[in-house]
C-alpha cells in the first residue's frame, strides 16, 4: 500500500477519534449539568474553568460513592418528625433556640443515614451529589447559623434560615419532592405543591419575609 495511503488512514482514524472524545466530553457536560444543575454553575465559577469545576463535581460523586448511605427506620423517621415540630412551634418564642435546634436536627439525621460528619464544606459537597436543589439552601441556612452564634443574625435572619433547614431536612427524611424546586425563601409553596411535611406543619412554619440571599428558589 502505498505511503499516501497510510497517511491519509492515519489522519482519518485521527479525525474519527477527536470527534468521539469531543462527543463524549460533551454527554458527560450534559449528565453533569442535568443532574446538578445551578451547583455546576457554581462549581465551574469557584474553580475558575469548566475543566476544573466538572473534575470537582466528578470527585464529589466518586466520593458519594463510597458511602453506605441509609435510609431512615420508621422509628427514627418519626421521632425526627415529631422533634421538627416541636423546634417549628417554639420559633415564635424562642428563634435563637429554634434555629440552632434544626440546625442540631439536620446534622443528628445525616450522621444516622452515614454521612461523614467532619467539616462543613466536605458535607455539603455530599449533600451535593444526592439532594442537588437544596444544597444552596443548607449553605445559607448554616452562614446563618454561623452568624446567630456570633449575636449577628436578626430574626428574619433566623426565620429564613429555619425555612432553609427544613428543605433539607425533609429530602433527608424522604417526605419531600427530590425533583422539587428548594423551599421558597418566602414560604410560598413550589409549583409542584405541598409536600406531606408542609401539610402537618403549615401552621406553625416560620413565614420569612422578602427574598433570600444566595440562590433563588
Amino acid at each position: 500500500m502505498a505511503t499516501w495511503l497510510w497517511i491519509v488512514i492515519v489522519i482519518v482514524v485521527v479525525a474519527v477519534a477527536l470527534v468521539a472524545a469531543m462527543a463524549a466530553r460533551r454527554r458527560r457536560t450534559m449528565a453533569l449539568r442535568q443532574h446538578f444543575g445551578a451547583e455546576y454553575d457554581r462549581a465551574v465559577e469557584a474553580r475558575d474553568g469548566q475543566h476544573a469545576g466538572e473534575a470537582d463535581l466528578r470527585g464529589r460523586e466518586r466520593e458519594r460513592a463510597r458511602l453506605d448511605i441509609k435510609p431512615l427506620s420508621e422509628v427514627s423517621l418519626a421521632r425526627y418528625a415529631s422533634e421538627w415540630r416541636v423546634a417549628q412551634q417554639s420559633f415564635v418564642d424562642q428563634p435563637a433556640e429554634a434555629t440552632a435546634t434544626a440546625y442540631d436536627l439536620v446534622n443528628r439525621v445525616m450522621a444516622e443515614r452515614g454521612y461523614p460528619m467532619r467539616d462543613f464544606d466536605a458535607r455539603a459537597d455530599l449533600v451535593s451529589v444526592d439532594h442537588p436543589d437544596v444544597v444552596e439552601n443548607y449553605r445559607v441556612a448554616h452562614a446563618i447559623h454561623e452568624r446567630a452564634q456570633r449575636q449577628q443574625a436578626s430574626t428574619e435572619d433566623l426565620r429564613e434560615a429555619m425555612i432553609r433547614y427544613r428543605s433539607l431536612f425533609e429530602e433527608l427524611l424522604g417526605v419531600g419532592d427530590h425533583t422539587a424546586a428548594p423551599a421558597r425563601p418566602d414560604g410560598q409553596k413550589s409549583a409542584r405543591g405541598e409536600t406531606t411535611a408542609d401539610r402537618e406543619t403549615s401552621d406553625d412554619a416560620p413565614q420569612a419575609q422578602g427574598p433570600a440571599g444566595g440562590r433563588g428558589a
